[in-house]
């Protein structure tokens, strides 16, 4: 199979990094917020409805070791261990892991979140069962090497269920323009202005999604690829604060035994 063209041998910038970063900060009390309302609605189980049935078998009586990468507010990790899952979150942006341990406290749950590049994990090799992440992929300067780093750290037979939109091929500021609740309503002028134009330096707002993605993991090794357009259907059924006016589509694959 060809390689995919994008960022096998990019270096990711430190500057657009450091920007992503603050962007992300200046956003964290509104996601904390809205993750809070998401946890307390049906959202929550139609999330899990898409999570369980993937998740690997655990073995013994021992947790599956979950990780949750980019996990923000941290409202997929709090979901997983409100369902038995021994729950890590990562995540470079600060005031997003306040939010998250801060929510995780007010909902008894206990997760362990973490500084880290979503791109350049700290932990060794093998260490998860399954790895999943919403809205992350998106945002990286270097996605091909966030999912050879993803394939790493997951076991033999761990599943990836990566919940993700195109969001490079849409313009921010005109979707924040879009009638009723949705997730982009209500974000100030400034900061909009400022996601337009990180949007368009990130790599992935070139490249054709998710076929990217899944020539992109089925390279790197993983197996049984695919994807699911059908996702925002189901998850959005209410619009309310948490609605994207964006198709979502999720993406699950096994690194084989």
């Amino acid at each position: 199979m060809t390689r995919p063209r994008t960022t096998e041998t990019a270096t990711p910038s430190p500057r657009l990094d450091a920007r992503i970063r603050h962007y992300w900060s200046h956003r964290a009390a509104g996601f904390g917020q809205v993750r809070r309302q998401e946890l307390h609605s049906d959202k929550a189980e139609r999330w899990w409805a898409e999570i369980a049935p993937h998740l690997p078998a655990p073995d013994g009586n021992t947790p599956l070791r979950v990780l949750d990468v980019g996990t923000g507010a941290g409202f997929l990790a709090i979901l997983l261990a409100r369902h038995g899952c021994e729950a890590t979150g990562v995540d470079s942006c600060l005031p997003m892991l306040d939010e998250a341990r801060a929510l995780a406290r007010q909902e008894g749950r206990s997760v362990t979140f973490l500084p880290m590049d979503a791109q350049r994990l700290d932990f060794p090799d093998a260490s998860f069962d399954c790895i999943v992440a919403r809205n992350v992929t998106w945002t990286l300067v270097d996605p091909y090497a966030a999912y050879r780093e993803w394939w790493r750290v997951l076991r033999k037979g761990g599943s990836l269920l990566n919940f993700d939109a195109d969001y490079g091929a849409v313009d921010f500021t005109e979707q924040a323009g879009t009638a009723g609740q949705h997730a982009h309503a209500d974000i100030a002028p400034d900061l909009l202005r400022e996601g337009e134009h990180i949007r368009r330096e990130l790599p992935l707002s070139r490249e054709c999604r998710p076929q990217w993605d899944r020539e992109t993991l089925e390279c790197i090794g993983f197996a049984a690829c695919t994807c699911d357009r059908e996702l925002s259907g189901r998850i959005f059924a209410v619009r309310d604060s948490s609605f994207n006016p964006v198709p979502m589509f999720a993406l699950r694959a096994v690194k084989p035994c």
